[in-house]
């Protein structure tokens, strides 16, 4: 099929997705978003061609946009207190986190895959897609012990994971013969540089609401505005709006800000940028590539999905909550499409040959893309913490 014109391919891909995902919920009991990475790929340039070559450009900002959003969200939600009061979260997030590297690690390199991208895919196998556990949370309306661990842990093995992949790829520049500087720019000055910066947004935009008055009904708006001006900041500098935009929310709950439920998830400028996030997502993937890395795919999902649920069945108890609601914690994890392309997506301006041979991530991107969010709604469901999907 020949390529739709440039005006018409997204706004058509999107049209179709929100139908797809529509009857997909309603027909299937699929998470939406799980139709919209599907037409998406389906969709692509690799496939059926009606999409141009996602990767770059306006959409990939957009799409930017749509997940600092939502990153600015979680981040909202996450409550320090309770880390302080319950040591045992903290403890839980590295553990899990660093299982899930090592369990991944060993298998990617047991199947013989090389060693800095065996190590780069550990990398990004320990986080969770805040994107998917967000949205799923909120379209089930699920509250509760495993849900809220879910939330806190999908951002700390996030920020774990954005760490140790930023100083792998630092450490590959210096190794590509870079430099020390380029290096060390790439790794641990870009994560303290963009965590401060979206701490900086965090007190100024809402001492500015303060100012202004009338902060509970321009709050939606102002947030959104100060997201979207931190991400285009963010990317130009080629620092990370992934954790800036989380790093503001967080910061920005700690003020004293108070988001209403009708505020949450921003509306519906949320639903929508939401929709072109996982269009993005899956039209960046190619069936392919997809393809050459599926042995090893299901291998190391497999061992990344034994590690997260082992460790958070494991810690459990002493963290306070039964070993069934351990385990489906660590189920609920399992998402983990959308963050890990978009990080590959914010690295390839370094033009490092070694993210070419990642075509494992590729392919556990796919698989994930309706398995993740599917999994994570049914042990939300099954903790009996969010209504069945027949029920919505």
């Amino acid at each position: 099929m020949a390529v739709v014109p440039g005006q018409m391919a997204w706004p058509l891909a999107l049209a179709i997705a929100w139908l797809a995902g529509e009857a997909g919920h309603r027909w299937l009991a699929l998470p939406r978003i799980s139709s919209y990475g599907i037409t998406g790929f389906l969709l692509a340039a690799g496939q059926l061609g009606v999409l141009p070559d996602a990767r770059g450009g306006a959409m990939a900002l957009v799409a930017d946009l749509a997940f600092g959003l939502i990153l600015f969200e979680l981040g909202y939600r996450i409550n320090l207190t309770w880390l302080k009061a319950n040591r045992w979260l903290g403890v839980t997030s590295i553990v899990e986190s660093g299982c899930s590297f090592l369990a991944v690690f060993v298998v990617a390199r047991m199947l013989d895959a090389p060693l800095m991208p065996a190590l780069l895919m550990s990398a990004l196998a320990m986080s969770t897609s805040p994107a998917a556990v967000l949205w799923v949370v909120n379209e089930a309306r699920s509250s509760g012990q495993v849900t809220e661990r879910t939330l806190h842990l999908s951002a700390f093995n996030c920020i774990l994971a954005l760490v140790v992949f930023k100083v792998l790829v630092g450490y590959s520049v210096l190794a590509s013969a870079g430099g020390i500087f380029q290096a060390v720019w790439n790794s641990l000055a870009v994560v303290l540089v963009s965590v401060s910066l979206g701490a900086l947004f965090g007190v100024a935009v809402p001492g500015l609401l303060r100012r202004l008055g009338g902060l509970p009904r321009h709050a939606t708006v102002a947030f959104a505005l100060a997201v979207l001006l931190l991400t285009a900041l963010t990317d130009a500098l080629r620092f990370s709006p992934l954790l800036a935009a989380l790093a503001f929310g967080l910061v920005a709950r700690h003020r004293r800000v108070v988001l209403s439920q009708v505020q949450r998830n921003f509306g519906a400028l949320g639903d929508l940028l939401t929709v072109v996030l996982f269009v993005f997502v899956g039209a960046t993937l190619d069936w392919h590539q997809a393809l050459a890395g599926l042995e090893i795919a299901l291998a190391v999902m497999l061992a990344r999905l034994l590690a997260k649920v082992g460790s958070t069945t494991l810690l459990a108890r002493p963290g306070g909550i039964t070993w069934r609601k351990g385990a489906l914690t660590g189920l609920a994890l399992t998402p983990l499409s959308a963050f890990a392309i978009l990080v590959l997506e914010q690295t390839r301006h370094l033009e490092l040959s070694l993210l070419e041979d990642m075509t494992s991530i590729i392919a556990m991107a796919l698989l994930l893309e309706v398995a993740g969010p599917l999994l994570t709604r049914w042990a939300l469901v099954w903790s009996g913490e969010a209504q069945r999907p027949e029920d919505d």
